[in-house]
């Protein structure tokens, strides 16, 4: 009995160190409603782009016209929207999960693990616009998919672990887009879409469902 005792007092003291180290109100509803956001932006910009087979190959090779600029600006504006409904899907959820746990979610760790997160995400999205600028378009996808993955890594330390997989195998991902030139698209889809709703739903079970 008094070894129950302890062993109860030490798994106690190890959840509140876990409590106050991590921030556990993550939604992994939020990860698989932002994979399906991803998927319809990607089947959007894959109809507004006939005649691509190997997309971004062609926009790299020769100056764009006023076609083509319209077809990127489009695509940006796509993928905005799709990080903003994301990013709103994510912190409503988690605003839900804390309060159902009776937890506050603007609090300093919730704040590291913003920062955190925010860095890799910044840096990425500043750079993917310079590539625009400069128009090195096969670049954009894999430099999204690379930053957004060291985001997830560099956040991971602040949150469930999972978040580190997934980031790892965005980074795997963006490599491959980096070598496979022209097929962003897909991997874009595949990373942002299907990795999302996969670690999504296992987070969603793993730690929610209960």
């Amino acid at each position: 009995m008094e070894n129950e005792k302890y062993l109860k007092d030490i798994q106690d003291i190890k959840q509140m160190m876990t409590k106050s180290s991590q921030f556990l109100s993550l939604s992994g509803l939020s990860g698989v409603l932002a994979g399906i956001y991803a998927l319809i932006g990607a089947a959007y910009a894959n109809s507004i782009l006939p005649g691509y087979n190997r997309i971004g190959a062609e926009l790299s090779r020769n100056p764009m016209s006023d076609s083509e600029w319209n077809i990127t600006y489009r695509l940006f504006i796509t993928a905005s929207l799709v990080l903003f409904a994301s990013l709103v899907t994510g912190l409503l959820l988690s605003s839900a999960k804390a309060k159902k746990q009776g937890e506050k979610v603007w609090t300093d760790l919730a704040k590291r693990l913003l920062i955190n997160f925010s860095i890799p995400l910044i840096t990425g999205g500043i750079f993917a616009l310079i590539l625009l600028d400069k128009e090195y378009y096969g670049l954009i996808a894999p430099v999204t998919l690379l930053f957004y993955g060291l985001g997830c890594i560099n956040a991971s330390k602040n949150t469930f672990k999972d978040v580190r997989y997934l980031g790892i195998t965005l980074v795997i991902i963006g490599l491959l887009a980096s070598y496979y030139m022209g097929y962003g698209l897909y991997f874009w889809a595949l990373g942002f879409g299907v990795c999302h709703i996969i670690y999504g739903a296992m987070m969603h079970f793993k730690y929610e469902r209960n």
